[in-house]
């Protein structure tokens, strides 16, 4: 037998020196919809507590909305479960069609192809549209799906170091000789919580004839003036070429996602892409509420507006109560604290004090920029901000990080 008494035990020993490192990942068992405040179960198998919720997607609170719950079982009533099929067999109804219209029409763009989820719409992207002879030029820390759709294209790839317009023109310089140029970035960088500069980006794409791509998972529904996202906020909707993004934030928290852009591009998305053409459709329950969310968003922009809110009160509260946080304007604000035992630690007491975030460390970013990661929704309320910035402040007391800067936490840590 292969997986012999020694090589299981030699994995177990990995496993306990995570544990041992205090590094070791725990589940958290929801009993509740998602929502401001849930109910947990932690660790597993405790006595359940009701908690706030501060590191979701959910920035527009639509997660348990009831009229997107109601738009779901609407769908559920009238259109079934799910599809049996993939899409270009028996798997479209009308209804993806008319979701298929509203997300172009909600984005500026010129066509749209709904995906099962935007990391595989990342999948897809790259090898239906680019391939030998072309270039694919990408921030240097752009999300993990954008970079396995890239591995799978045989075009040539290339890194430009993050939002450096000087390099990424020095990047293109060097590939001037391509069929195809394609720069590659997130809209908002979903760790750090910035914002890519579009602007500058298009005008440096403009010069080599490149195409832009977007993955704006994090800013669809939020970003910008009417939540369409990064492009709007930029004012550039009409030189990106390309946006992924997906329904499972902003828009519902659920699962899907879309590819959309020129409308060649997407056709070639739709004959090409295998995740379109090997995955089963999106189930009409999602399809059906987020439907239901685009209409609500094109109705009133309240919810985005008190989430611009909301992420400004709590960038202003935590920076007063005397963390290290990363400077921006979205709803992520990653808490700066480079160690990941204080990380995971800090996480941990912070959940004593009734407030549900995560330690972030590597892999999942850098060595040495273990954080915690907080995210703002629309459906907090200034309690739930004022009672989140309190634990921190509480928490960063007990373990003597307030008013420290990088250099102080790591002298006092250790990376």
């Amino acid at each position: 037998m292969a997986y012999s008494h020694e090589m299981r035990a030699a994995f177990a020993d990995e496993i306990k020196e995570i544990k041992e490192s205090g590094l070791f990942k725990e589940k958290r068992f929801i009993h509740s919809p998602q929502d401001a405040e849930i109910e947990v179960e932690y660790p597993e198998g405790a006595e359940k507590d009701r908690v706030l919720n501060f590191c979701a997607n959910n920035y527009l609170g639509f997660s348990s909305h009831p009229e997107v719950v109601q738009a779901a079982h609407r769908g559920l009533d009238e259109r079934g479960y799910g599809m049996s099929s993939v899409r270009f067999i028996c798997g479209t109804q009308d209804i993806h069609r008319e979701l298929q219209d509203k997300v172009t029409a909600f984005l500026g763009m010129e066509d749209t192809l709904l995906f099962p989820s935007c990391m595989d719409a990342n999948a897809g992207v790259f090898e239906a549209i680019f391939g030998k002879g072309d270039a694919i030029i990408s921030d240097r820390l752009i999300h993990a799906s954008l970079i396995d759709g890239i591995r799978l294209c045989k075009a040539d790839r290339e890194i430009f170091e993050h939002m450096d317009m000087g390099d990424l023109r020095n990047k293109l310089e060097a590939h001037r000789d391509k069929r195809r140029r394609v720069v590659v970035t997130d809209g908002v960088f979903s760790m750090d919580g910035d914002m890519a500069p579009l602007r500058e980006i298009c005008d440096v794409a403009d010069e080599f004839d490149a195409l832009v791509l977007v993955d704006d998972s994090h800013a669809t529904g939020f970003i910008g003036k009417k939540g369409r996202g990064t492009h709007e906020f930029f004012d550039v909707m009409d030189r990106v070429d390309i946006i992924t993004t997906t329904f499972g934030k902003a828009l519902g928290g659920a699962s899907g996602g879309c590819v959309s852009g020129r409308r060649e591009l997407v056709e070639l998305c739709r004959q090409r892409a295998r995740p379109y053409l090997f995955s089963n459709s999106v189930s009409p329950v999602i399809v059906s509420a987020t439907i239901r969310v685009l209409e609500l968003l094109t109705e009133t922009t309240e919810r985005r507006d008190k989430l611009e809110e909301n992420t400004a009160y709590f960038r202003k509260k935590i920076a007063e109560a005397g963390l290290n946080v990363r400077p921006g304007d979205t709803p992520i604000v990653p808490v700066m604290l480079y160690n990941a035992k204080l990380a995971n630690d800090m996480a941990r007491d912070m959940y004593a004090e009734g407030i549900y975030v995560i330690g972030f460390f590597y892999p999942v970013v850098p060595k040495g920029e273990a954080r915690i990661r907080v995210q703002l929704s629309a459906a907090h309320e200034k309690a739930h901000i004022d009672k989140c910035v309190e634990a921190f402040r509480k928490v960063g007391e007990k373990h003597g990080i307030l008013g420290l800067d990088e250099k102080g936490i790591v002298d006092k840590y250790g990376l």
